[in-house]
């Protein structure tokens, strides 16, 4: 039987991350990232069987390009034999898909209405769909969602206090992010710490650049952090996470802000980067504020204030905690930020395990408190790619 492999592709207004993994083993058998599209020097860089090579591509050449580039790529390593589908990471669904489906005409239309809640993603998606349909006519194409596994929310958590018209006629409600993340991280602890899915109350917190909280009860998500954009609730490397809705107006009538100023300063000039005044870049803060850089110290204590009240506030859904998963870049290599929030939820009965903490990094997994302390805090690598090849893999079966 021949190999099932399927193409990953995660496309970003200027860049495409890809992949090719063996949906049966989860391995990468070829990985890289195209950047700076359409604009000077964009490049391919990628690692097959350990090499690590660079293909340069022409100024301005944009994602159409650097997928037909991809293609040859593919073809020239002989790898386009065993591919059986391309799936594709699209950050907003809407309320119109619970789950991953094959790309149609009517998928692509209700990705298109959904752009105006995700307008940095979701048309970045489309022009990777596109590209990948016009390069791979004779393969299924399949859309995995960021918000899918948050569709198992209710009202009570979805629904803003907001005149509900703007629900019932514009879809303003929380969404939440990051889902396929949090589904394979949720699942792997079930699995790892023998729980059931019918009877699990677990919190993930998936850290990276954007980083989210979300509770899952029996499998299910019931509460998360982000909302109708990935900009609402924590600190994260460039995003202010929870504000006061009244600090718009005071940007724009005090401080002559322009709407597209106020979603740049919330977007990428906020979250690590705007409290330190450093760097978003989590090691940099951890480096100065072990130098006593003091606004380095205040945006982790800030971070991680925030993050361990978001966790202890997702109680209240779950009505109790069996397990804490730390995943996404920083949760997996932040033995600094991990101990900071465990020892704040310490009241719940956790008790950080130094050795522990320190020896899940760098890709390994494992429970960092003590093992007689209940509930547990562990880490989870986490593998998106690999949730987005096999729901391509298993939705290619049947076409």
């Amino acid at each position: 039987m021949s190999s099932q492999h399927v193409l990953v592709l995660n496309c970003g207004s200027s860049s495409l991350k890809f992949a090719i993994i063996d949906n049966a083993t989860g391995d990468e058998i070829l990985s890289g990232l195209a950047e700076r599209l359409a604009d000077q020097a964009p490049q391919i860089k990628y690692k097959f069987q350990g090499n690590k090579e660079i293909v340069p591509l022409n100024s301005g050449d944009a994602h159409q390009v650097a997928i037909t580039t991809l293609v040859k790529l593919i073809k020239d390593l002989s790898l386009d034999a065993d591919l059986v589908a391309v799936g594709h990471r699209v950050v907003h669904g809407g309320e119109r898909f619970t789950q991953s489906v094959i790309i149609d005409d009517s998928v692509i239309k209700a990705i298109e209405e959904t752009a105006s809640l995700a307008p940095l993603h979701n048309p970045a998606n489309l022009l990777g769909i596109r590209a990948a349909q016009a390069a791979f006519a004779h393969l299924p194409q399949i859309a995995v969602f960021d918000t899918a596994f948050h569709q198992s929310m209710d009202q009570t958590a979805y629904l803003y206090a907001l005149p509900y018209s703007l629900y019932r006629e514009h879809g303003v409600r929380r969404y939440g992010f990051h889902g396929t993340s949090h589904a394979y991280v949720s699942a792997q602890a079930i699995e790892v710490l023998g729980l059931k899915d019918t009877s699990s109350r677990i919190i993930t917190a998936h850290l990276g650049n954007g980083c989210s909280v979300t509770a899952i009860k029996d499998g299910k998500s019931v509460d998360t952090s982000m909302g109708l954009t990935p900009l609402e609730g924590l600190v994260m490397g460039t995003r202010s996470g929870d504000i006061d809705p009244g600090l718009f107006s005071f940007l724009a009538n005090q401080l002559n802000y322009s709407t597209q100023q106020i979603d740049t300063l919330l977007n990428k000039q906020s979250g690590l980067l705007g409290i330190s005044e450093l760097s978003n870049d989590c090691r940099t803060i951890e480096e100065a504020a072990q130098e006593n850089h003091p606004q380095a110290s205040l945006a982790l204590d800030i971070f991680c204030y925030r993050l361990a009240k978001q966790i202890a506030s997702f109680l209240v859904p779950l009505g109790g905690l069996d397990a804490l998963v730390f995943t996404g870049g920083i949760g997996e290599n932040s033995d600094v930020i991990r101990e900071k929030v465990v020892n704040q939820l310490s009241f719940l009965g956790m008790k950080i395990n130094t050795e522990s903490n320190l020896n899940a990094r760098f890709g390994d997994q494992g429970i960092i408190t003590d093992a007689s302390h209940t509930p547990v805090a562990m880490v989870i690598p986490t593998n998106e790619e690999w949730v987005i090849a096999n729901d391509a893999a298993t939705l290619a079966k049947g076409v």
